[in-house]
């Protein structure tokens, strides 16, 4: 399936991973941004990736605590962006160019790379 085909996005595209051009794991869509006016055709804009993308799914309170300990990070992900959407969403770039990595870097510094034990 492509960007542009009809697509379902509960079912389809909501907690869907994201990889990107080199194979990493980049996050899973959280929420989607559209263009367009209701009572016309809507299209989406974007793929919404990170804990800030919760805010309109959760209700203030358990936003709160989310900020608290995941912090309110979002990355909007271009749908132009988008290569393909199958059990996965693969991106046309590496996640870096999107500011999809953060985490995983910052993660990094605290995790040894030593592989598989």
């Amino acid at each position: 399936m492509t960007p542009d085909n009809r697509i379902k996005l509960v079912s389809q595209l909501l907690d869907l991973p994201l990889l990107d051009t080199e194979g990493k794991y980049c996050g899973v869509v959280d929420d989607v941004e559209f263009t367009g006016q209701a009572g016309k055709e809507l299209k989406l804009k974007a793929l919404l990736v990170g804990p800030g993308a919760y805010a309109g799914r959760l209700p203030p309170w358990t936003m709160w605590l989310v900020k608290k300990l995941a912090g309110d990070r979002m990355t909007r992900v271009p749908m132009d962006k988008v290569r393909a959407i199958t059990s996965t969403v693969h991106l046309e770039c590496p996640g870096r160019d999107l500011g999809l990595h953060k985490s995983e870097i910052a993660a990094g510094k605290y995790v040894p790379e030593w592989g598989a034990l």
